[in-house]
């Protein structure tokens, strides 16, 4: 089983940035792929970032070149750093993985609020 917990949403002015966390607990090593996704109101939850197990990454076209997705195994945590955001960026934050077993879970959400 595999646990995940976002933090470090929040309201943050156009062009700010900000910097989300995804703890992991479980069993990790039976993690394949990980990565962010958002939902904005009234849309259909939509990938932002993934890494699989390998390091390689994969990030949505509206977010490339300002937001990163990095991983640190000694803190057994995942991070989305976004630089440059927009209002457009406004959206429920959820951290996702999917095992080898294709077995898939999702944190439950940090909202990130980007407005003057």
């Amino acid at each position: 089983q595999v646990h995940l917990v976002e933090s470090g949403g929040g309201l943050v002015q156009p062009g700010g940035s900000l910097r989300l966390s995804c703890a992991i607990s479980g069993d990790i090593f039976s993690i394949a792929v990980m990565g962010w996704y958002r939902q904005a109101p009234g849309k259909e939850r939509e990938l932002v970032a993934t890494m699989t197990k390998g390091s390689t990454t994969n990030y949505a076209d509206s977010v490339k070149g300002r937001f990163t997705i990095s991983r640190d195994n000694a803190k057994n945590t995942m991070y989305l750093q976004m630089n440059s955001l927009k209002p457009e960026d406004t959206a429920v934050y959820y951290c996702h993985a999917e095992t080898g077993g294709w077995v898939t879970y999702w944190g439950q959400g940090t909202q990130v609020n980007v407005s003057s």
